[in-house]
């Protein structure tokens, strides 16, 4: 993991058990059916649903839970969910901001300090580690979808600021406000993206070692485990553990 989470992508690898994968399936549901409630229900007319949906197709949650969440979201009865931001050092002075979506911040506030206390870290206020990320849009194209020279020209027509290969995938960076101008544009070139969102990249990383590694793993787990945590970025460099 070098930096902008997608934690869930390692646990991917190594093989997701039935908890992690109901775990993960309710908080995709939570974001689809808040993306629905606050804009549009038609995915067509709602970029931000429609970013939700194309990451739950991808960890292959079954179109009948997508339905079910989207439906939800016309409920009167239904919560309402606030966005938040918590932001601290977590263990070896690790930069972590943690998104939430809550219907009781003060639940969601007191959960994640215990969390960070309970492995030695602090949550600060608004600000104390977010200076050391940028706040972007993201995209990952696979790789067998598009041709180098292609992406590359796609990237920067649509007015995207990088285009990196990685192993299997383009990663392409934008600025946060033309997110979803460079999503359509994107999509309308090379069909639908499994991967997108704006989230927070780590402006520089702290290299860890194993023995760090399996404690930042069971705090970030810590973590995932509250229902409230939707995301989670941190500015630590593990690539070779």
């Amino acid at each position: 993991m070098a930096g902008h989470s997608h934690w869930a992508g390692i646990k991917h690898k190594k093989g997701r058990a039935d908890k992690e994968r109901s775990k993960t399936f309710s908080k995709l549901s939570k974001e689809i059916t808040v993306a629905a409630k606050l804009g549009s229900p038609e995915i067509d007319s709602n970029p931000r649903l429609r970013a939700a949906v194309q990451l739950a197709k991808k960890a292959n949650m079954p179109k009948s839970n997508i339905d079910r969440a989207i439906k939800k979201s016309q409920m009167s009865t239904e919560s309402n969910y606030e966005n938040l931001r918590y932001e601290g050092f977590g263990p070896f002075k690790i930069a972590f901001i943690v998104e939430a979506l809550t219907d009781n911040k003060n639940r969601t506030a007191s959960s994640i300090r215990t969390i960070f206390q309970k492995y030695g870290g602090n949550l600060g206020e608004t600000g104390v580690a977010s200076h050391n990320f940028k706040h972007s849009g993201i995209f990952h194209v696979e790789k067998e979808k598009v041709s180098n020279e292609k992406i590359l020209n796609y990237s920067i027509q649509s007015g995207a600021q990088d285009c990196t290969l990685k192993d299997s995938y383009f990663e392409i960076l934008c600025k946060k406000e033309d997110f979803y101008k460079i999503k359509n544009d994107l999509e309308s070139k090379i069909g639908e993206i499994g991967f997108s969102e704006i989230g927070w990249i780590p402006t520089h990383t702290i290299s860890i070692n194993k023995d760090q590694c399996i404690k930042i793993e069971a705090f970030i787990n810590s973590l995932e485990d509250d229902d409230d945590v939707q995301k989670i970025y941190a500015n630590f460099d593990s690539k070779n553990h």
